[in-house]
């Protein structure tokens, strides 16, 4: 089959790989569909590129048609149409049945004291391969699935495996007030589906962003926009004067390590990349920085008493936090990978045709997967456009 397959640095192309297969009882393959790439692909693409090797097939955003089960995969069943969510989660372990499936205690990757497997995402967690195929083969299918209704084109069902969860929990994480305001710091994908959340739940949001396509799309569905280009000196002084003095009750950071404008943090990631991998893993694991301006803008930002949440990727652990003025702030934080099927139900109602979200047009680009290279290049740039890409190994 074809796939999408990192190489290196910036260097991912589409081949030939071996077709999956059912290999566990409680596996399923699937024939993909619609597969996308993520903003956390880029992550993948470049910083965290020592946690990769030569030929991983890349992708966790997938949904597709049911073509092979194994012998326990409960009702799944061949020709269903499903989502598969980007974390591979048993459902009945004990971190499962409290609904934290990203931390699954059958498939947390224990010997990098990571949590759940993912789809194709490093050796970090599990270097499963991915969905940016023609066919993904699934573990733990018996939970690992979203089942969806015939008819409806992907396109409605398309962010069901990630960004549109990930943008619920992270609104939900954000506890905004009753008649709060919520600024969302980065217009990507999640960051786009946040505030369109944020919105039908009637809150006041403010999109923050410096691409003119971002800030345009955030801008026609009603949300209050602010072009980082014009205030990067002074971003807390702006938003403040917009919130009564105060600041906004939550701010949520759909933007995570590749924020803008930190030279040295970008310096110490690429360095780290030019090293043997023997050298260059453990430096990033446990000596690493990120680039940390959108976090402490959140920091700076939120009201007093007020919450962030965190759900743009980090992956340093040697970061400075100001914990003097979050202490002093009596700032909440919270962060983390999304549990996509807790949310699965509450998103499901408004994913029918009136289409209160704009998953429909949601995507700025659909291609076949034979032009994955010049997409992630071009979505990395955020150059022509790219805000959400699909792709269709079917095209």
């Amino acid at each position: 089959m074809k796939a999408v397959t990192w190489h290196g640095t910036a260097d991912v192309r589409v081949e030939e790989v071996p077709d999956p297969f059912v290999q566990e009882p409680t596996d399923a393959v699937i024939r993909v569909t619609t597969t996308n790439i993520c903003g956390s692909d880029l992550h993948l693409y470049d910083p965290l590129s020592p946690f990769m090797g030569k030929g991983d097939v890349l992708g966790h955003e997938a949904m597709g048609q049911v073509v092979e089960v194994g012998s326990q995969t409960g009702d799944l069943r061949v020709g269903d149409r499903v989502s598969i969510p980007f974390q591979i989660s048993c459902g009945h372990c004990w971190m499962c049945q409290r609904q934290l499936y990203t931390q699954c205690e059958t498939t947390q990757v224990r010997d990098q004291g990571m949590g759940a497997a993912l789809f194709g995402f490093s050796k970090l967690y599990g270097e499963v391969p991915g969905g940016q195929a023609e066919y993904l083969r699934v573990p733990q299918a018996q939970f690992t699935h979203v089942l969806l209704p015939e008819g409806p084109p992907d396109d409605r069902f398309a962010y069901l495996s990630d960004i549109l969860p990930t943008a619920w929990q992270g609104v939900e994480y954000a506890a905004v007030p009753e008649g709060g305001t919520l600024v969302v710091l980065g217009l990507g994908p999640i960051g786009d589906f946040a505030c369109r959340i944020a919105k039908h739940k009637g809150f006041r949001v403010i999109g923050v962003d410096l691409v003119t396509e971002r800030l345009m799309r955030a801008r026609l569905r009603g949300v209050e926009v602010v072009d980082l280009r014009e205030h990067e000196s002074d971003l807390g002084d702006a938003l403040r004067d917009m919130t009564d003095g105060r600041g906004p009750d939550s701010v949520l950071d759909a933007v995570g390590m590749e924020a803008h404008g930190s030279p040295l943090a970008g310096f110490v990631q690429k360095a780290a990349g030019l090293l043997p991998k023997a050298l260059s893993a453990p430096v990033m694991k446990e000596a690493g920085v990120d680039r940390l301006s959108a976090l402490y803008s959140a920091i700076d930002i939120v009201r007093r008493g007020g919450t962030i949440s965190v759900s743009g990727v980090y992956a340093g652990a040697a970061d400075p936090m100001p914990l003097s003025v979050m202490f002093d702030k009596q700032v909440q934080l919270r962060m983390g990978q999304a549990n996509i099927k807790k949310w699965v139900p509450e998103i499901m109602p408004l994913l029918g045709d009136d289409d209160p979200l704009g998953v429909d047009s949601f995507a700025t680009h659909r291609l076949p997967l034979s032009e994955a290279p010049d997409a992630y290049a071009k979505f990395q740039q955020k150059a022509d456009g790219y805000v959400k890409v699909q792709l269709k190994p079917e095209l």
